[in-house]
């Protein structure tokens, strides 16, 4: 990653009444507004399908989709006109990410498994969990 690439955490609902192929399709589409923009997605989280806490265009459910993707800043522009523009994309929120919410992330992953490893020294090396998110789901919160 270069100096002008930075951390981003983008989060997105999708309406639930579309099928897994279409959420899977929208999904996919966001992820190639990233890639020729010239960023790269470092994690996909699916958090599912959830009730929303207020009606959306008179939707009450949604499809929870949180992205972390490396871009530069020209990037972001980009990526708020294809939501605007998704009829399926009921809301989103793009952050930039903090770098040593970041760091501190990294270091307890390896510290979980290197106490994992420590307990078993015979069992082969567990598989890197997937990145959880810096914010609780729902919340504002970062995660402490």
């Amino acid at each position: 990653m270069d100096k002008s690439h930075r951390l981003y955490e983008s989060t997105f609902i999708i309406n639930a009444s579309l099928d897994d192929a279409q959420v899977d399709a929208v999904i996919t589409r966001v992820q190639d507004v990233i890639a020729k923009n010239g960023g790269g997605v470092t994690a996909l989280n699916k958090w599912g399908r959830k009730r929303l806490a207020y009606p959306i265009n008179k939707k009450t459910n949604g499809f929870y989709v949180n992205l972390e993707f490396s871009a530069p800043g020209p990037l972001l522009a980009a990526l708020e006109r294809a939501y605007q523009l998704d009829e399926m994309v009921l809301r989103y929120l793009t952050i930039v990410l903090d770098k040593k919410a970041v760091a501190s992330r990294e270091k307890a992953l390896a510290a979980a498994a290197a106490a994992a490893a420590a307990a078993a020294p015979d069992a082969p090396a567990p598989a890197v969990p997937a990145r959880e998110p810096l914010f609780k789901e729902g919340t504002g919160e970062k995660k402490s």
